[in-house]
């Protein structure tokens, strides 16, 4: 419920910011009618605070009947050469889960687009999993902005009821989360590794007390169900080419004063082995185990002959034996590339939940009992400072 209290001094800073135009100025007061949802975009721009939202408290007897759907936040990604923009792959893999979610629940799987322009993606989202695109364009979503469009989003949200929403744990997924959360009095889980349904409600699952645990949460009082989700953790399932998504758009009137932040300049710094660790399909890692950057580098010349980059655990990382860019696991990336070569590397929780949904994974460790043996596909015991010289050789004699 919103409110406008006699602090009001009719400056009308409210009318212009509203995005579904629920704001008029009567006699010199705010009055909010019935097209309002609750975005809060006047209660940030109110230089008063005469207006505010008294949101309803999160109750066992609240009717939650009317919130129905899954819905997943579509993030776009600059195409390199600045040829556009394209939906980031994360989005497929929500897409895929929240197809299994959807069925089993036997609600719609919709997804929300946001954008300056469409270009057609809602036919890629329908190959994806997707029965329905809530679409809002305008210009002043040229590039992501917290402010505006979390403003969207929440519009959208208190406007159809969702009982599932689904974000990327990417930089972007983190900043838009958390401020929808709170601005709609909902609880949100956040890097969760798994999502699965249990009496009608979501089941989020998420590392916890340094990844020694993994955690269950729900919430059964509050709607929707929010959960960022880590990329590389579900896998993107084949397209259905010709399945076709339904556009719903939504008319979002957006004022430029909502921008708050302005970006002036923007630097991008790319790795100099030309491939992030998140879109590689061959990673080579190493741990504790290499012991020195000089073995480290025999690290660099098999990822070389085998065409993918070098990873590394969180220990070799605080040993100084390569960049926490490098770094694969719960407090690193999580990957999942098609072959996972862990060298030295004894698997420990945090490190497995980052690389465990890879499609191949070969392990050399002395120990036998090491817990990486557990998710590897194919495991050498033996010592890596043996192993790793002969594979090189090997390689470099097939390849001549």
């Amino acid at each position: 419920m919103i409110e406008v209290s006699k602090k009001c001094i009719g400056c009308g800073k409210c009318v212009p910011v509203c995005p579904f135009a629920a704001v008029q100025m009567v006699d010199r007061l705010a009055v909010i009618n019935e097209a309002c949802t609750l975005c809060g975009a006047c209660v940030q721009v109110c230089p008063v605070k005469a207006i505010t939202i008294n949101r309803e408290e999160a109750s066992a007897r609240r009717d939650l009947s009317s919130y129905k759907g899954v819905w997943v936040y579509v993030e776009l990604m600059d195409v390199p050469g600045g040829h556009g923009k394209k939906v980031r792959p994360v989005t497929l893999e929500l897409l895929s889960a929240g197809r299994r979610l959807a069925d089993e629940l036997g609600q719609e799987l919709c997804a929300v687009l946001i954008a300056e322009k469409n270009h057609g993606w809602e036919k890629e989202l329908g190959e994806y999993g997707a029965d329905k695109v809530y679409l809002s364009e305008h210009p002043e979503f040229f590039e992501y902005n917290t402010d505006i469009f979390s403003t969207a989003v929440i519009g959208i949200i208190n406007r159809h009821k969702p009982s599932v929403m689904l974000y990327p744990a990417s930089i972007q997924g983190r900043d838009l989360a958390p401020r929808v959360a709170a601005s709609i009095y909902v609880g949100l889980t956040a890097d969760c590794t798994a999502l699965a349904i249990r009496d009608g409600l979501l089941v989020q699952s998420r590392p916890a007390f340094g990844g020694n645990i993994m955690a269950d949460i729900l919430s059964p009082t509050s709607r929707p169900q929010m959960a960022t989700v880590r990329p590389n953790v579900m896998k993107i399932d084949e397209p259905r080419p010709g399945r076709t998504a339904i556009v719903v758009r939504e008319e979002i009137k957006i004022d430029k004063g909502l921008r708050r932040v302005k970006v002036l300049e923007r630097k991008l710094a790319h790795d100099k082995a030309g491939t992030r660790i998140d879109e590689a399909r061959v990673i080579v890692s190493g741990g504790r185990g290499l012991k020195t950057k000089e073995k480290f580098r025999l690290l660099e010349d098999l990822s070389a002959l085998l065409g993918g980059v070098v990873g590394a655990s969180r220990a070799a990382v605080d040993m100084g034996l390569k960049d926490k860019t490098h770094q694969v696991g719960q407090s690193g990336t999580t990957v999942s590339p098609k072959l996972y070569l862990a060298c030295g590397i004894s698997g420990a929780v945090q490190h497995i939940v980052g690389m465990k949904a890879s499609d191949i994974i070969v392990a050399v460790n002395k120990d036998p009992n090491a817990p990486i043996f557990n998710v590897a596909g194919h495991g050498v015991v033996g010592d890596v400072h043996e192993i790793l010289p002969k594979l090189i050789d090997s390689l470099k004699k097939k390849g001549k």
